[in-house]
């Protein structure tokens, strides 16, 4: 740094050159701007994804798969509907994966009786996961913890 020392009127006086220190000061500035990650602003959207290339032409409009869960009474295991098609729980599981292995948007939903157990709905939802959906929804009023 430089450093100019007069004889003046009030004595010895000192005037420190600031060029030196503006310039580092900017290039460390140009260093934390380059080294600071950008962070994503907005919001997450799900896309619709085109189907797969080797996918059949001529599929149905039909794209909400929904699986019932429906109450045959206290004691009983709940029987099974995939869009109004009655299905068994030893079935499901394959049946999912045939609906599912041609589509780009893997989304299920499962609606429950009021009183079905919880448990039995947690089944499906698992069943459905092991059978390569991504999402699950939910429609139902209430679901009774337990059972």
């Amino acid at each position: 740094m430089a450093m100019a020392v007069g004889s003046g009127k009030g004595g010895p006086s000192a005037d420190i050159n600031v060029t030196p220190l503006i310039d580092v000061l900017l290039v460390l500035l140009i260093i934390f701007m380059v080294i600071t990650p950008l962070t994503p602003k907005g919001l997450d959207a799900l896309v619709p994804q085109p189907p797969p290339p080797n996918a059949p032409k001529n599929q149905s409009n039909d794209r909400t798969i929904v699986v019932q869960v429906i109450d045959k009474g206290p004691g009983q295991t709940p029987r099974l509907k995939i869009n109004h098609d009655d299905a068994t729980w030893d079935s499901l599981q394959g049946r999912l994966t045939d609906i599912f292995k041609t589509r780009a948007e893997k989304v299920m939903f499962v609606k429950g009786d009021d009183n079905i157990p919880f448990a039995d709905v947690a089944n499906v939802i698992d069943i459905a996961h092991a059978s390569g959906v991504d999402k699950v929804g939910l429609i139902t009023a209430k679901i009774e913890a337990g059972g």
